[in-house]
């Protein structure tokens, strides 16, 4: 646990009163917190309470419509912050890692790091000496990523660890990380932790968005809730427990969903030596052997980058199979294309909501039935039924928690966590027969992540088959009926459920 902030410390920054809306919605309301030199600040709250909007004011990405915020400058004075320009931020030495990642694809990963810290025509002249404090960076932080590989080939969680070395470029004394440890492994987020904790003894300053439980009562030192865009409490880390915090967050504990134990059916999914290209070889598949039974859920451990987006891409028909066999419910499928596997009972939930889980020009209400246009109940002779769609939309919307500006209006405005409620919506409104669900409870808060729990373990109990594949190792544990562990693209059944081993099994470091 880090040393506790004397509440006497020097005070870095100050928000007073903040508010922002978005036509009728209200993301925050007269929102006010101070933080001090040397401070872990967690900032927690349900999806759609306003976090990312709060540090997107800080950060300049948004302006709000009243309130301020003051930040120390050189000499140690609050002085008014400019609002609403990210450039002013940066000067002031405020760093954001965003939950959903700001870099051009088509330049390697050093050049994204460089970006906004160096002229652009001066990127390849500054290229040597920004690599040589990369590699510095990372050495201290534990991090590592592929400096000279173009972002649009790396994976999300590469992309997650460029996000956070492109703040710790910039020499930040306030840094702003909004779900930084989503794709690490426990030892690489203890890692990253234990560095941050380093850097706050030379005076960083750091605010963390996290559903992470565990990550917030280890390693920061006070947390501020908010709850439908207002600040609502208030706690010393030393103070706190899961128990207050979730009551703090929803106005009651969250009901947990124990894994009883149930005998497994016949094999629901099978792979047969199969092979797919990746990215990279170490993203490739290369003669796997696979069962999933029916009533089983079946976890997939592993570092983001060793063959989950070639797995995921062949259950869910997104990837051709280079060779192999894939069988549902004891059918081969000859064409593994999305909507074969769609036909064949398989409901995906994607790693990637933004890119693969919608579309995001078409509304809330076409992107719930976007799967299943051929269903009797949203069209009839080729013609969509609105009014029915509509209807279901709405009832949808409020039995999984939608939050946004409603049902009509495009997809893209909704927040990452209401947009992985819609697809939760999608798929567990069809009962498939097997669901992949990758990385189904990232971005989400305590209550919707419970929800997804509840949901999974229901599929398992009326006969579904689940693979689930999440670097979340609370996740794994909690609901996986087997453990498989993924690396360089292979697939070990492991035989511990012990969070260090299987760790290690996850970088390939266990004997």
């Amino acid at each position: 646990m880090p040393a506790i902030i004397q509440m006497n410390s020097r005070k870095v920054l100050a928000l007073n009163g903040l508010s922002k809306t978005f036509g009728s919605v209200v993301a925050n309301r007269d929102v006010s917190l101070d933080l001090y030199r040397g401070e872990v600040l967690a900032l927690l709250g349900e999806n759609g309470a306003g976090k990312t909007t709060l540090m997107n004011m800080i950060f300049g990405h948004y302006m709000p419509e009243s309130g301020s915020v003051d930040i120390e400058d050189a000499s140690g004075v609050l002085v008014p912050l400019s609002l609403g320009n990210p450039q002013a931020a940066i000067a002031a030495g405020i760093g954001m890692v965003h939950q959903h990642f700001a870099l051009a694809e088509n330049l390697d990963a050093l050049d994204n790091i460089m970006l906004g810290s160096e002229r652009l025509n001066g990127l390849r002249r500054y290229k040597a000496a920004a690599r040589d404090k990369v590699q510095e960076i990372m050495k201290e932080s534990g991090l590592s990523a592929p400096l000279t590989v173009p972002v649009g080939r790396l994976t999300v969680g590469e992309r997650q660890r460029i996000e956070i070395l492109k703040a710790l470029y910039r020499n930040v004394k306030i840094l702003v990380l909004d779900e930084p440890t989503a794709v690490l492994t426990p030892q690489e987020a203890d890692t990253l932790f234990k560095n941050i904790g380093t850097m706050t003894k030379s005076g960083l300053s750091v605010i963390f968005i996290s559903h992470k439980l565990r990550e917030v009562l280890a390693f920061s030192h006070r947390i501020v809730v908010l709850r439908h865009g207002a600040k609502v409490g208030e706690i010393a880390t030393s103070q706190a427990d899961e128990s207050k915090i979730a009551r703090m967050m929803v106005g009651a504990e969250t009901e947990e969903h124990t894994r009883e134990l149930m005998l497994p059916g016949k094999p629901i999914l099978r792979f047969e030596r199969v092979s797919a290209a990746g990215r990279s070889r170490r993203e490739s598949l290369e003669r796997i052997d696979l069962v999933v039974n029916k009533r089983e859920i079946l976890g997939i451990a592993g570092v983001s980058g060793n063959g989950q987006t070639a797995l995921a891409g062949a259950i869910s028909g997104m990837l051709g199979l280079n060779s192999g066999d894939i069988l549902v419910d004891g059918i081969t499928i000859k064409d593994g294309r999305p909507s074969v596997m769609v036909d064949a009972g398989v409901g995906r939930i994607p790693e990637d909501r933004h890119r693969d889980g919608i579309v995001g020009a078409m509304s809330v209400a076409e992107n719930m039935i976007i799967e299943c246009l051929d269903d009797q109940e949203v069209q009839r002779y080729g013609l969509l039924k609105w009014d029915a769609i509509q209807a279901s939309a709405e009832k949808m919307s409020v039995e999984y928690d939608v939050r946004g500006p409603g049902t009509q209006a495009p997809a893209r405005l909704l927040s990452g966590g209401n947009i992985q409620k819609l697809i939760l919506a999608r798929v567990f409104k069809r009962k498939p027969k097997l669901i992949l669900a990758n990385q189904p409870t990232r971005g989400l808060d305590m209550g919707a992540a419970a929800d997804v729990a509840k949901r999974l373990l229901e599929a398992r109990a009326r006969g579904a088959g689940v693979v689930l594949i999440s670097e979340d190792l609370d996740e794994i544990l909690s609901l996986s009926d087997r453990i498989m562990v993924i690396h360089d693209g292979q697939l070990t059944l492991a035989k511990t459920r012990d969070r260090a081993e299987l760790g290690l099994l996850m970088v390939g470091d266990a004997a």
